[in-house]
């Protein structure tokens, strides 16, 4: 399927997949985990990540059972909107005269909270054609679509504007995608200058080869997680000069702990994340570069 282009794009196949990324995008466009859409219920930003901070646990201790599902409910959205403002925070400074690019945008909640700090125009793209009609949906129900679009492509191939953008980011979506195809997308659009972010679970290849518990979470997600060192070689590759790296690992187990009790959200995969995390062999990575 071809489309028409927006101003400052070319046309574009949307999206050109490989088997692997049909697998993906097939898992998304039918994906209706409470743990993203209930949370997103609570204020309209949908968020398809994990959460960073301290969590209050006395959500746990409510008696009453509707209400206690509501506080764990609203204190897990929190923490995930946490780790979405703190991605954000590492943009700037931006103006509303910038653009910036969200790849693997999913419902777009990261595109929603930079548009709403900065006023800056946002563009998120997702190889789900269902996740990009709901965002857009959500755009226009805020009011924001004239300055926040979603587009259904692929985040390796996007047909965006070459050096059109001020920053730009992936928030828990590198581990589907090909990383030295991925940071040269984003040195491509990026402009001279421009900040590129990521927070993303790594494995940590100082232990060797990925554990067990890596093996798990890939299955579970139909994902490929990179050994940490890698985004630092490909990033160089890729004129993508790392000025900040910040573990997180410690900062995102309250989240995994909260939700490992909350029984109307879990997954199942939630005691394999604390072994990893626990056990060093897996890690939550923020790292800023920017644009050569």
């Amino acid at each position: 399927m071809t489309i028409a282009p927006d101003a400052g794009t070319k046309a574009v196949s949307v999206p050109t997949q490989s088997t692997y990324q049909t697998r993906v995008a097939d898992y998304w466009n039918a994906e209706e985990n409470p743990v993203n859409l209930e949370l997103g219920k609570l204020d309209d930003l949908y968020h398809h990540h994990y959460g960073i901070g301290a969590a209050d646990r006395s959500v746990l201790d409510e008696p009453d059972p509707d209400l206690r599902r509501e506080r764990i409910t609203t204190e897990l959205h929190r923490l995930e909107h946490a780790q979405a403002e703190f991605l954000a925070e590492r943009l700037g400074p931006l103006s509303p005269a910038d653009r910036v690019f969200d790849a693997g945008c999913g419902r777009g909640g990261g595109s929603v909270t930079a548009h709403l700090r900065y006023g800056c125009h946002a563009d998120g793209v997702t190889i789900s054609q269902k996740q990009a009609e709901f965002a857009n949906a959500q755009a226009r129900k805020r009011g924001i679509d004239g300055r926040v679009r979603y587009h259904h492509r692929n985040m390796l191939d996007t047909g965006l504007q070459t050096g059109a953008y001020t920053a730009s980011w992936n928030n828990e979506s590198t581990m589907y995608v090909e990383l030295d195809l991925l940071f040269a997308e984003h040195a491509r659009l990026l402009r001279r200058g421009g900040r590129y972010v990521t927070i993303t679970g790594c494995y940590n290849d100082t232990y060797g080869r990925a554990s067990r518990e890596v093996s798990l979470i890939n299955a579970h997600y139909i994902c490929d997680i990179h050994p940490r060192s890698e985004y630092f070689r490909a990033m160089a590759r890729n004129r993508l000069v790392p000025v900040h790296v910040e573990d997180l690992t410690e900062a995102t187990i309250p989240y995994w702990e909260l939700r490992a009790e909350a029984e109307h959200l879990v997954t199942g995969i939630e005691e394999t994340f604390l072994t990893a995390y626990r056990n060093g062999s897996f890690q939550y990575l923020l790292i800023a570069a920017d644009r050569v």
